[in-house]
């Protein structure tokens, strides 16, 4: 990260809730423009079916209410841009589903601003464009990146637990439950320093198309991701769910024998498409009929730290579709969950042991013109309290071998740890 523009953040801190969208990837077609959206005007925050709305310095609390309607009425009544996430955990409020795991971090489920500045970054030239409000000048003092320290790394479930919940899962696959299923374990850690310093480390172990880092009030998200949820531009809709991983190698010959490796592996390739028929179905609800079309599917994706299996969907949305009503519809993203899609949430309740929160959830932004683009929230850490909290995953299906599962979810925890060797 451009030393002026962090120096910038922690400066627009002071003013409230922040939110910084990162796009580090040039190359990555995605990668047109990184925003920063602070001192916000009004702002919105769902717990469960309580309502917290602010503006300026007016608190109103409503009760009882969907937050899905009620943020839609905010963007009615606070009209403009808009800054946020979507927590995975407002999936009850679009099915009969539930979440009573342990909440690690007690997140909103749903987290959005209203900036009344807002800045446009140029992910090449780190050129800085005034979008909304009074021009911001860059300060003169950058200040360096300081070390943070993340101790006592641990997992919530052992390494033989992990493997049984595997073995349980394919055994219901095997009983027609369900066809996949995406399964979690978390990560806790204590956490000093500053969490944008440490935004800074993962940006540098591995720049991807998706980055997020939000500020708000006495928590952090430090976002690495680089999935796609759904993107709207116009009435086109696009969808780039992720689905296969393997690791890097540690020079040439190694990396393209284990990018051919992935490539040609049955298995991603058959999460990948039960993947993609699932986002195909989610999109179809809300577009035109014949509109939905996969452009682009098995391509692989380089990391620094891995590479990945991506596909693409698109499509036109319908009319009479509101943006949000399209998000609705979508949420989660399919890559989070499993197919069938509900059948594997109400799975992922009984085999996880914690309250996903804003994992698996979705970050980004609503423009003026009711246009929008989020992410799907992996590679992320939750800082509050001095605590640190990091989810890692990967979807599970009758060929999954459990070891080589347990094995994937920390070669996905090397934006957090780098390359170093940390197991439960």
């Amino acid at each position: 990260m451009h030393k002026k523009l962090r120096a910038l953040i922690k400066n627009l801190r002071s003013q409230g809730p922040l939110v910084f969208l990162d796009s580090q990837s040039p190359e990555h077609p995605s990668s047109k423009k990184s925003y920063l959206a602070a001192a916000p005007d009004a702002s919105i925050e769902t717990f469960g079916t309580r309502i917290v709305i602010q503006h300026t310095s007016k608190k109103k609390e409503i009760f009882e209410a969907n937050p899905w309607e009620a943020f839609k009425e905010f963007r009615k009544l606070y009209p403009g841009w808009h800054f946020g996430w979507f927590g995975y955990d407002l999936k009850n409020h679009t099915e009969r589903l539930k979440s009573e795991n342990p909440d690690t971090a007690g997140l909103p489920d749903l987290f959005f601003i209203r900036p009344t500045k807002l800045l446009g970054i140029d992910p090449v030239t780190n050129q800085i464009h005034n979008l909304l409000g009074p021009s911001v000048n860059l300060p003169e003092d950058a200040g360096e990146q300081k070390t943070v320290d993340i101790s006592n790394l641990r997992s919530g479930l052992s390494e033989t637990d992990y493997l049984a919940i595997i073995n349980n899962a394919k055994r219901l696959i095997k009983e027609g439950d369900f066809y996949e299923i995406n399964l979690s374990h978390q990560l806790n850690a204590d956490f000093s320093g500053d969490p944008l310093d440490l935004y800074g480390m993962m940006r540098q172990r591995g720049p991807v198309p998706f980055g997020a880092y939000i500020h708000r009030n006495d928590a952090s998200v430090c976002c690495a991701s680089p999935e796609r949820f759904l993107r709207k531009k116009g009435h086109k809709l696009t969808s780039e769910p992720i689905k296969g991983t393997i690791r890097r190698g540690h020079n040439e010959q190694e990396d393209a024998f284990l990018k051919n490796e992935l490539r040609s592996s049955v298995k991603n390739k058959a999460e990948n498409m039960m993947i993609v028929d699932l986002v195909r179905n989610d999109l179809s609800r809300i577009s035109r009929p014949g509109s939905v079309q996969v452009e682009k599917l098995y391509q692989l994706q380089t990391f620094n730290t891995l590479h990945q299996m991506v596909s693409t969907i698109t499509a036109e949305m319908d009319d009479e579709t509101d943006a949000l009503d399209a998000i609705r519809a979508c949420f989660p993203m399919g890559s989070m969950t499993g197919a069938p899609k509900i059948r594997s949430m109400q799975y992922i309740e009984q085999l996880e042991s914690f309250k996903r929160g804003v994992y698996s959830g979705a970050i980004g932004y609503f423009t003026p013109d009711d246009d929008f683009d989020f992410n799907v929230v992996i590679r992320t850490a939750i800082i509050k309290n001095s605590k640190l909290s990091y989810s890692i995953g990967g979807a599970i299906t009758a060929d999954s071998d459990p070891q080589e599962e347990w094995e994937e979810t920390w070669v996905k925890a090397r934006a957090l740890t780098g390359y170093r060797e940390i197991k439960a």
